[in-house]
């Protein structure tokens, strides 16, 4: 009945609150506050004590009673003052594969004179939580990766993740927020809460944060692919070596580097002496083929090649991808490694 209560009550303050967008501040249409039950049998107890004053007409066990009734009042008063005012506006999280764990950034302002103490992050029951049905299914139907990833948090028994950290007044503090990566695809924060029982434990205090940010999520390449060489139109390909052709960035100056190559302006900007570093293209140019890979599984195919994109990357080599429905030309770079995981890791999803 009480899980039946929560519930409810969690989607009628998500339908009244909805998405929040850039940076929101948490008031008091934003801020909710029960009794612990600490604090209930706290309130029990103040009426037993209460009738015995009455019973037996006890000066001192008015004061008594009514002072840690006042104590439980000002503990309220705390509990809600340590949420209030708090700004709080979402960052960025860094794209991670299949199995490991997403850090969602959550940049909070406190700007008022008090630090906030014992505040705590975590995931709202019954979203952004796999449940043990779901994770089930996965075990049953995923890919061997996904498989696993679901083995790990059905183990855990898919408990919410908790984040606890203080905040010093007048100041500005990021909390990164861990969520699993399951399963390729976008990879969402859904609603969070953020929750205090400061100072006493009697009442507990809380807020929903509902930011619409979302992380991409690769899949988990395999642990030995061979690169598919040979497939290049005409056997010709190209790798890149240190040479005089292309500009491919800046380093650190060594002694005995030539002055031509020092960046004259790196240097205006205060940077340091650095050096312009050049290469040349030679060796294999390759296509990365949905249609090459030995697989069966869908999934496992798209591990394959996740895996083919980093070897090939690391090797210096111009790789194109190819998947049904679209390519991308041959390049090599950081863009073009983080591109070809993109679309490996969108593939066929809504």
């Amino acid at each position: 009945m009480f899980t039946t209560l929560q519930q409810r009550f969690a989607a009628w303050a998500l339908r009244r609150q909805r998405y929040d967008h850039g940076a929101i501040l948490l008031t008091q249409r934003s801020i909710y506050i029960i009794p612990t039950r600490q604090g209930v049998m706290l309130v029990l107890v103040l009426i037993l004590m209460l009738l015995g004053d009455i019973n037996y007409n006890l000066s001192l066990g008015y004061v008594l009673t009514f002072l840690l009734a006042m104590m439980a009042v000002m503990s309220m008063l705390h509990a809600f003052r340590n949420l209030a005012h708090l700004e709080i506006r979402p960052g960025r999280a860094d794209a991670v594969f299949c199995g490991e764990t997403a850090h969602f950034l959550l940049h909070f302002r406190n700007g008022g004179k008090l630090p906030r103490y014992q505040l705590c992050l975590r995931e709202s029951e019954g979203d952004g939580i796999p449940s043990r049905e779901k994770l089930s299914r996965e075990i049953r139907t995923g890919n061997f990766i996904g498989k696993i990833a679901a083995l790990r948090l059905w183990r855990r028994g898919s408990e919410p993740r908790i984040v606890c950290f203080d905040l010093p007044a007048q100041q500005d503090s990021v909390v990164a927020f861990p969520i699993t990566a399951v399963k390729r695809g976008w990879l969402e924060t859904g609603r969070l809460t953020l929750h205090t029982e400061f100072p006493l434990g009697l009442f507990y205090s809380w807020s929903y944060l509902h930011f619409d940010t979302r992380c991409l999520v690769y899949p988990k390449p395999l642990s030995d692919a061979p690169l598919p060489f040979g497939n290049s139109p005409g056997g010709t390909g190209k790798r890149n070596i240190n040479g005089d052709d292309d500009f491919t960035g800046l380093r650190t100056y060594v002694a005995g580097d030539a002055l031509p190559r020092i960046s004259w302006k790196a240097y205006a900007r205060e940077r340091g002496l650095q050096v312009k570093q050049f290469a040349t293209p030679v060796g294999e140019e390759l296509w990365l083929d949905f249609a090459d890979t030995p697989d069966r599984s869908g999934e496992e195919k798209l591990s394959r090649m996740a895996r083919w994109v980093l070897d090939a990357e690391e090797q210096g080599l111009r790789y194109g991808l190819r998947l049904p429905g679209g390519e991308l030309p041959p390049d090599n770079g950081k863009a073009q490694r983080d591109e070809c995981l993109r679309r490996i890791a969108l593939f066929n999803l809504p």
